[in-house]
């Protein structure tokens, strides 16, 4: 029997009542993984053993009813640490890799009684757009296996989507949450920058990732950030800030609440039939008694070239690591200590990781410094004070978390630039340490759109809350792909 159409509410009654063991609840998980998994290819590692063993260790302990978590699956990206489970970043030069420790979002997790029951696909380091780049496999669109899912993190979105668990955790550092949400269909969470510890989290751009919650619904997704959230001495970004329970406003009216919406975030680049979906998203927010009014981020245009410049130049220093010496990947035609760093490292990064790298070298290099990652950060800061601007007069801005919904596999393989582009929605966020959401607004030719809430820092409990009353006027989340099946 599937449990992939209940909620975790519903899972938590039933595993309280004892209507259902964790172990019932691994196994049927297991198969709806195994049962969809050569259609969409979520996962890279299906830790079957270890979670079976987990759930049988919390039915032995019994379920903690103040505990909404405990027993149920979880599905993690495979660029957080998961101890004595492969975490390769969907890189060869990772391919054997097995931490000798826990990422703290994962610890907190196992600590809340969770079941981890696998590693999930994404681009190669977490870097793409469209899940194309992983050493491993493809990710298909959980609603149109020829459609990309999105990226990078688009096996944890379709893990949710295609109804193999219910929940997973995704990492974003220019929209790599936010946007496979909104391609597949169900909501993403990209938290306030330190409210989930970077401990265990493989290095991309160190001043923009962030881990965060994929769900079928904005409740869930609230839930799953109280598990994961909080300061961690071993993360020295860890915010001091925070919330004891970030599904607390989820309920209250919106009345009054004033909402931003960017003319840049409906203009030029933006479907219009995406437009349209988001018009009418205001619109129902203006029925439940918000005020939506018109604003301007001027700089917002610069985001995607300052992101690709400064991201790239961390990522230059992040992947230093991987050298052949330590772990992972070792070239065998290498015959001194040069070819061994030269050799390894060509042949383990894919072309998109060493694209980056080579980008961000150059940024960094002497004589280019000043004109290119100066100059970034100096923009970087005109659109942290955009959005400041707009913060002092409004509690949230809304827009379209994606200019077009999903497009097709290999379709921009061979333009990065275009890909690149695609996130011009997204990255302003990460740049200036934003919360944001997306969830379900819609579709278009049969096909997910993307309605991203953002607020200022440390609002997420205001965003649920207005993402939350949007869910509750539609059915949109209700609507799952055929790939889902089965009824409740």
């Amino acid at each position: 029997m599937s449990f992939n159409h209940y909620s975790i509410d519903e899972l938590h009654n039933l595993l309280v009542k004892k209507e259902l063991s964790v172990l019932e609840l691994t196994k049927a998980t297991l198969e709806d993984i195994k049962e969809r998994e050569e259609a969409v290819g979520s996962f890279i590692t299906i830790a079957e053993e270890e979670a079976l063993a987990q759930a049988a260790k919390i039915d032995e302990k019994g379920i903690d009813e103040a505990n909404v978590m405990a027993g149920i699956p979880l599905a993690v990206k495979d660029n957080i640490s998961t101890k004595g489970i492969l975490t390769t970043a969907a890189s060869k030069m990772l391919y054997n890799y097995e931490p000798i420790f826990d990422a703290t979002s994962v610890a907190n997790a196992y600590e809340k009684d969770m079941v981890v029951i696998g590693k999930t696909n994404m681009d190669e380091f977490a870097m793409g757009g469209s899940t194309e780049t992983s050493y491993f496999k493809k990710t298909k669109n959980a609603w149109d296996q020829t459609k990309v899912p999105g990226g990078s993190s688009g096996g944890s979105a379709t893990a949710v989507a295609s109804g193999q668990v219910r929940l997973s955790l995704g990492s974003d550092t220019g929209g790599s949450i936010r946007q496979p949400a909104a391609f597949n269909g169900v909501v993403g969470m990209k938290p306030t920058y330190g409210t989930v510890s970077r401990f265990g989290l493989i290095a991309f751009g160190s001043s923009l990732d962030q881990i965060g919650p994929f769900s079928q619904t904005v409740t869930e997704n609230a839930q799953l950030l109280n598990v994961i959230a909080g300061h961690d001495v071993k993360d020295a970004t860890s915010a001091q800030s925070g919330v004891a329970d970030y599904a607390s406003k989820i309920g209250q009216d919106i009345k009054g609440m004033k909402i931003a919406l960017p003319k840049e975030y409906i203009g030029e680049g933006i479907d219009p039939q995406i437009k349209e979906c988001i018009l009418q998203a205001a619109k129902q927010l203006e029925n439940l008694g918000a005020i939506i009014e018109e604003v301007s981020l001027p700089h917002s245009k610069y985001g995607v070239a300052v992101y690709y410049i400064i991201a790239s130049s961390e990522a230059s220093s992040n992947l230093q690591r991987f050298d052949g010496i330590r772990y992972g990947f070792r070239a065998e035609d290498a015959t001194n200590l040069d070819e061994i760093y030269v050799h390894t490292r060509s042949q383990g990064f894919g072309e998109e990781v060493k694209r980056r790298i080579m980008l961000g070298t150059f940024s960094l290099s002497s004589g280019y410094y000043d004109a290119y990652y100066k100059k970034a950060g100096q923009v970087r800061s005109l659109i942290i004070q955009d959005f400041e601007k707009v913060f002092a007069e409004y509690d949230l801005i809304l827009g379209p978390t994606a200019p077009t919904v999903a497009y097709g596999l290999g379709t921009m393989n061979q333009d990065p630039v275009a890909m690149y582009l695609a996130d011009l929605l997204t990255i302003p966020v990460n740049l200036a340490g934003l919360p944001g959401i997306s969830i379900p607004a819609g579709f278009v030719e049969g096909l997910p759109v993307g309605l991203q809430l953002i607020g200022p820092k440390h609002s997420e409990e205001t965003i649920y809350q207005v993402a939350a009353a949007f869910e509750a006027t539609t059915d949109y989340h209700k609507q799952q792909p055929v790939i889902f099946g089965g009824e409740k």
